[in-house]
């Protein structure tokens, strides 16, 4: 690939990760406006049309590492693992 078509390709590439910024932070605010309405009506669940959306609460449990790292870290060094991957980005 010559260096004309690898530069034309990254600012094809550019382009669309500026197209998903952009429709990634409009959805994110219609989801905001939709759970304005949702919580100015006191509703957890609503219908829209063809559509029922909820905004439910989750709970989750999920393990400290920080704080089992600094009270065992001798332990936690024994069932450390690394792990090497490869990270792309254009700058």
């Amino acid at each position: 690939m010559s260096t004309t078509e690898l530069s034309s390709k990254v600012k094809e590439l550019k382009e669309l990760q500026q197209l998903i910024e952009e429709a990634t932070a409009e959805a994110e605010a219609l989801k905001d406006q939709i759970k304005a309405e949702m919580t100015a009506r006191s509703v957890d669940e609503m219908s829209a049309g063809l559509f029922k959306v909820r905004w439910t609460k989750v709970k989750s449990t999920r393990f400290d590492t920080t704080a089992f790292k600094k009270a065992m870290p001798e332990l936690a060094q024994q069932f450390t693992k690394t792990a090497e991957s490869r990270r792309f980005s254009v700058a």
